[in-house]
């Protein structure tokens, strides 16, 4: 059993545009209030990825008023564990219990291949969501 009763996820890619934002909110979408989650990059882009926004809009989830953040030292510190994304040698060291997912970058996927990897990161978060004992409605 986790020892988190309200676990803190903190996604993490370069630019924060993409699989970060999505993955943040696929984690608070399904995690129904019971863990938090917050995203950032190593080097933020100046804006989501427009067809990302399109493509999380289509499945009811709103990103469209999020913006790509700096990763930080508090922010790392808030988490109790953190999802890295395709940063490689740029990804963080916390400390903190961490795990990769090799992800490819949606920065110029087409829709036909953006759709299987919003589906592959939701599969994958909710498989996280199970591991740290949060309770689904």
């Amino acid at each position: 059993m986790n020892p988190y009763t309200h676990p803190r996820v903190l996604f993490v890619c370069i630019e924060n545009a993409g699989r970060s934002q999505i993955a943040r909110a696929l984690f608070v979408a399904l995690s129904d209030g019971f863990g938090e989650a917050r995203s950032a990059g190593t080097r933020p882009a100046g804006q989501i990825h427009p067809h990302v926004i399109h493509a999380m809009a289509q499945r009811g989830i709103d990103i469209s008023r999020e913006v790509p953040k700096q990763l930080t030292v508090e922010l790392a510190e808030w988490a109790d564990t953190v999802v890295t994304m395709g940063c490689g040698d740029e990804c963080p060291v916390t400390g903190k219990p961490t795990e990769d997912w090799e992800l490819p970058d949606p920065k110029t996927m087409s829709d036909d291949d953006l759709s299987p990897l919003i589906v592959e990161v939701a599969r994958r978060v909710y498989d996280l969501i199970d591991r740290l004992s949060v309770v689904r409605a």
